[in-house]
């Protein structure tokens, strides 16, 4: 069964199975991908490039392809900016898709549309359209995804488009929607209040009839101080959030400044660390990897820079770090994550962050070990993009990294993932760069589904296509 987040596991309770396959005593197999169908979604979406990406492709979105009882849902923006939702069945070889109602309003990469499934009632989810501002909310009608088979996937299964959750309004300066199933089958959003540099991470939640706002639970203030200078004020950026198998809630995440005199170069990027927080109670208390209570969402204490023990990997910025870039959990509840940066070897000061990005940029395999330790593996694979790259995990904990331009690179459980090695070198695709990949896909058949969209030039709108990879069985 998949590791990867609750809505491959709890939120997808009917592919429930038991963990490694085959007979006692046999060794499990190893990472490797098996190509199969490739299927095109809009022969032409939307293309334009802003802070480097794509706002069919950005990977934070969560999620941009999802898997429930057989059938697998995408979203995106076609080329005249209207936001639509597909559907097929697993396996088939077309889309249908509708349309639902909201053209997106600015050529900005961020305001990406996330889905999210609420078990309680079978509705889909979606949040669109923000970077510091308003968004865009719809969902569908109750008992869609529970009966795809019975009901017509037209655009009447879907609500009018609202600018609240059902009439809440959490903040004013909306950003990163990230939709998480709980364990008992409640829906939260996770979301960023605030601007970049100056912005709080915060929590909603569905329960099948209302919205409620939880809060926030990061903080922006507090003093940081670099070899260059010191910043008072920031945000945190997470690379996910999400539940395991047992019901912990996860997330990684690197800091931003907002004083640039934190740096060796104004060319550079003021993102420092990787930290490391959980939560027992549904997302109420947030605990450092220690297990001392760091923060409470919508409390007083709130997670916050000067908190001891957050930093799993201590990093400063002067190294080009990416933000929101990806996590796991593996079946034992042990976390996992990417991060990438221009290693040391290549210099102590990036002076401009995307070239330097592209031409040394480096990915690396950060996860705690069953001692309670962190390790750190390099991936020996070249970014040659200042992007970023995916992680997931196979039903035998084997870690794939999908990278810029739908190259994949795996790593063995039993070598303690530091064999890794190409598998899918991304030939012929002429992806544009990031991808989104379908987490909750892997624990329904076995397969690695992923959303690239062609390499266009200026505004010319290009297609966008999903490429199925089978893992081991």
């Amino acid at each position: 069964m998949k590791r990867r987040t609750l809505l491959a596991t709890a939120l997808l309770s009917a592919a429930a199975g038991p963990a490694l396959a085959g007979t006692a005593g046999a060794a499990a197999p190893g990472p490797s991908v098996t190509r199969r169908a490739t299927t095109t979604l809009d022969s032409q979406a939307i293309y334009f490039v802003s802070y480097d990406g794509l706002v069919n492709n950005n990977s934070f979105q969560k999620n941009g392809l999802l898997t429930y009882k057989g059938h697998q849902y995408a979203v995106w923006y076609t080329a005249d900016r209207n936001a639509v939702v597909g559907r097929r069945a697993l396996g088939a070889s077309t889309w249908s898709s509708v349309k639902v109602g909201h053209t997106l309003r600015y050529d900005d990469s961020h305001n990406v549309i996330s889905m999210g499934l609420s078990r309680t009632d079978g509705r889909l989810h979606l949040n669109m359209d923000s970077h510091s501002d308003g968004f865009t909310y719809v969902k569908s009608v109750a008992g869609l995804l529970d009966d795809p088979a019975g009901l017509s996937w037209t655009a009447s299964r879907f609500g009018a488009p609202q600018s609240t959750l059902d009439g809440l309004t959490p903040t004013y300066q909306f950003t990163y929607p990230q939709f998480v199933a709980t364990p008992d089958g409640r829906l939260q959003l996770s979301y960023r209040t605030g601007v970049s540099g100056n912005g709080r991470h915060a929590l909603a939640e569905y329960n099948g009839t209302s919205w409620t706002d939880l809060g926030e639970w990061s903080s922006s203030t507090g003093m940081y101080t670099s070899a260059h200078g010191s910043s008072a004020v920031r945000n945190m950026y997470l690379h996910g959030i999400d539940y395991d198998r047992n019901g912990r809630l996860h997330s990684f995440f690197t800091w931003r400044e907002q004083n640039g005199a934190v740096m060796c170069s104004g060319g550079g990027i003021t993102n420092h660390d990787t930290g490391y927080v959980y939560s027992d109670d549904r997302g109420r208390t947030w605990r450092n990897d220690a297990g001392t209570v760091v923060g409470t969402t919508g409390g007083a204490d709130k997670v916050a820079v000067t908190d001891s023990g957050l930093v799993v990997d201590p990093l400063g910025p002067d190294h080009s770090l990416m933000n929101q870039e990806s996590q796991a959990t593996d079946s034992a509840g042990r976390p996992h994550a990417i991060i990438s940066y221009v290693p040391g070897r290549f210099g102590q000061c990036t002076t401009n962050y995307v070239r330097d990005r592209t031409a040394n940029g480096r990915a690396f395999h950060l996860r705690r070990t069953a001692t309670g330790t962190w390790r750190k593996t390099e991936i020996p694979v070249a970014l040659n993009s200042s992007q970023r790259t995916r992680l997931i995990l196979d039903k035998y904990d084997n870690a794939y990294a999908v990278l810029p331009f739908a190259r994949i690179a795996g790593a063995s459980a039993a070598s303690g993932h530091t064999d890794w090695t190409t598998l899918f070198d991304g030939g012929g695709l002429n992806a544009f760069g990031e991808v989104v990949v379908d987490e909750t896909r892997i624990a329904q058949d076995g397969v690695l589904s992923i959303l690239y969209q062609v390499k266009s030039t200026g505004t010319t709108p290009s297609a966008l296509r999903v490429i199925d990879f089978g893992l081991p069985a």
